[in-house]
């Protein structure tokens, strides 16, 4: 017997991650401000990290990507996408990459410049940078 995919991708709370690529951002005005390209996620504790959002350009070209830590990011039921406390002009000043450049994600530098920018605590809970370890189970509260 073949197995398939459940064709729904969303449930009330649950939602696939092909179908948040794709879905709009939302600035602090209503205005839309991008869309989520790729959502970064920890492998280790299957976290999400964050919610890259293109922004600008046509049809993939001149288009600038800004990682947003995924925290910054709730769903608006009312606009069906993602609405974050920022402004476009906010973004724009953003740390960002595009097409032509490259983000080294194992960079902690990094982190620390996305998060400082936005306010918020980094995602993996640490200030000394490095790879994550594999959590005790017992300890997870599972």
């Amino acid at each position: 017997m073949e197995t398939k995919v459940d064709e729904r991708r969303e449930t009330g709370s649950l939602i696939g991650s092909d179908k948040v690529e794709g879905t709009a951002v939302y600035g602090r005005d209503g205005r839309s401000i991008g869309s989520v390209q790729r959502v970064m996620i920890d492998k280790i504790s299957g976290e999400v990290a964050y919610a890259v959002v293109s922004f600008g350009g046509f049809l993939g070209m001149g288009e600038d990507y800004y990682p947003m830590p995924w925290s910054k990011l709730n769903y608006d039921t009312s606009l069906g996408g993602y609405r974050v406390d920022i402004t476009e002009d906010q973004l724009k000043g953003a740390p960002k990459f595009n097409r032509s450049t490259d983000w080294d994600w194992s960079d902690r530098s990094r982190d620390r410049t996305v998060h400082d920018y936005y306010k918020t605590p980094l995602w993996y809970g640490g200030s000394q940078g490095g790879a994550h370890t594999v959590p005790n189970p017992e300890t997870r509260g599972v």
